[in-house]
């Protein structure tokens, strides 16, 4: 729906496909569903889930055998996004680096999104 031609509207990192192909056979999922919704302190906050059907109208990206499906109302807030996962010693998980972020709270789960066009002016 947001695409720009010959461009993904999301990508992942080498860590990231190897996760999601992973989650995808052991919940026998055809992807990884992510989305944002309203929530958390900075005001909206990601969604992840195994998908087992797909909405004509969601965005699909295949890379490497792992499938990441972007629901309809989310696909403006993470186009341009860069899909990660970490290992730590303390916790591991997917982390987005989305450059349509405007502010985040300390913990990094809870996001905000400046005004459309925002980041337009501000790098102008």
């Amino acid at each position: 729906m947001f695409a720009v031609p010959g461009k993904s509207p999301v990508t992942m990192t080498p860590a990231a496909v190897r996760q999601i192909a992973r989650l995808m056979a052991r919940e026998g999922a055809l992807g990884l569903r992510i989305g944002v919704r309203k929530g958390g302190c900075a005001g909206m906050e990601y969604t992840m889930e195994a998908a087992t059907a797909i909405d004509p109208h969601e965005e699909i990206v295949d890379q490497d055998g792992a499938r990441v499906i972007i629901a309809p109302m989310a696909q403006m807030f993470l186009f341009g996004t860069e899909i990660d996962y970490e290992t730590g010693l303390v916790e591991s998980g997917f982390r987005f680096r989305n450059p349509n972020v405007t502010d985040a709270c300390g913990c990094g789960e809870s996001i905000s999104f400046g005004e459309p066009g925002a980041a337009a002016a501000r790098s102008a």
